[in-house]
């Protein structure tokens, strides 16, 4: 992609994080929203709406961060041809402000959450003076069409859905490193993500720790931080204090790309337990799912958000219920205790992966900026 465009991404500032940098060589300009930079922590990590549940004083934060974004474009808009806006809120809304042409994608909770009133009126101003729409799933795409395309005239841009991408050359079993865990002979069960809600890794901690997972010899591995990194850990305690002899459960916090890579390939089984959110947020398609995919990992997932659309259930990864403590446990053991089914889901969920390898992903924005810049 940085071959079809000179590419600068304009983001929210973070704490310790530099104003300006190149990376891997893509401009990253990081804009300041508060006067007292060190209470910038409406952002990262994660996502703004998990953010201010965490501490709902930061909602305070939320008009200053729109104010400085707008600020933002109105200087440094004239300087670029076209804009790739990502999150329909605050992104997509603000530069559908602006005249110049852009396309916008939605990613999740974007798309499915605060549907009503004044912000679903914003979010159909940004869909219809885009240049080009896309979602990186087809139920997000289902949601646009049928909740927020409901009541805008004819001739709006049609979604596309372009899903989300893996960097294939980055993650692989050869990163695999043999006790990487300190396990000895027990079996990895691992977990990569922000600890919120709509990740569902109570249910996982649950299912890990019922009477049927105890006579496997496991440890669950969770790597990542988030609003309910507290509450997991003490639902942990909690729960092994019920089960007696119980697998293990081991928290690592927030990791690197670098970490992380390791950690994928030295785990055996890869969860993702997400599910629909109170609020209706839920997944677009986890970049986790790809990576752990593409580490040579066997996945056990949720039939949530657009994860049904990469996994085939029994080929390339078991799918289970949201919530169903009892199908996840099922769906876990059964890869743990089987090495041809192991063997069968970890071939097939590396090919899938390199079908969204980044060149191939990139392909497809282009193909669209192109035609927004053709548009314009």
């Amino acid at each position: 992609m940085t071959g079809a465009f000179d590419i600068t991404v304009l983001v929210p500032a973070a704490p310790g994080a530099r104003e300006e940098e190149v990376m891997e060589g893509v401009k990253v300009i990081r804009y300041h929203y508060f006067p007292l930079h060190r209470w910038e922590t409406l952002c990262y990590p994660g996502a703004i709406v998990p953010r201010i549940r965490e501490k709902k004083v930061r909602a305070l934060l939320v008009p200053f961060l729109f104010l400085a974004f707008f600020g933002q474009l109105a200087r440094r808009l004239p300087a670029y041809d076209l804009v790739h806006a990502h999150w329909l809120i605050p992104q997509g809304v603000v530069q559908s402000l602006f005249k110049k042409p852009y396309l916008v994608t939605g990613h999740g909770g974007d798309v499915t959450s605060f549907n009503t009133g004044i912000c679903k009126k914003a979010k159909q101003r940004c869909l219809k003076r885009a240049f080009g729409v896309t979602a990186v799933s087809d139920c997000l795409k289902e949601v646009m069409e049928e909740e927020l395309y409901a009541g805008l005239s004819m001739g709006h841009t049609v979604p596309v859905v372009i899903p989300m991408g893996v960097d294939g050359e980055k993650f692989g079993s050869r990163y695999r490193i043999e006790n990487y865990f300190g396990q000895g002979e027990r079996k990895v069960i691992l977990f990569v993500g922000r600890l919120a809600e709509k990740k569902g890794v109570r249910y996982l901690i649950k299912a890990v720790r019922s009477e049927a997972m105890r006579r496997m010899d496991a440890m669950l591995v969770i790597a990542g931080d988030g609003p309910l990194r507290e509450e997991l850990m003490s639902l942990a305690r909690e729960q092994r204090l019920d089960a007696g002899k119980s697998c293990e459960i081991r928290f690592l916090g927030a990791k690197t790309h670098e970490e992380l890579r390791v950690i994928y390939a030295s785990a055996d089984v890869a969860v993702i337990p997400s599910v629909t959110a109170a609020d209706g947020d839920q997944e677009g398609l986890p970049v986790t799912l790809l990576e752990a995919m593409a580490s040579g990992v066997p996945v056990v997932a949720s039939r949530t958000g657009g994860i049904g659309q990469v996994i085939s259930d029994g080929v390339n990864g078991l799918l289970c219920e949201e919530r169903n403590v009892t199908q996840l446990t099922v769906q876990i053991s059964r890869l743990l205790s089987d090495q041809v089914l192991w063997e069968q889901i970890r071939d097939n969920g590396e090919k899938t992966a390199w079908q969204y390898d980044y060149d191939v992903i990139a392909g497809n924005y282009i193909a669209e900026l192109k035609k927004a810049e053709g548009g314009a």
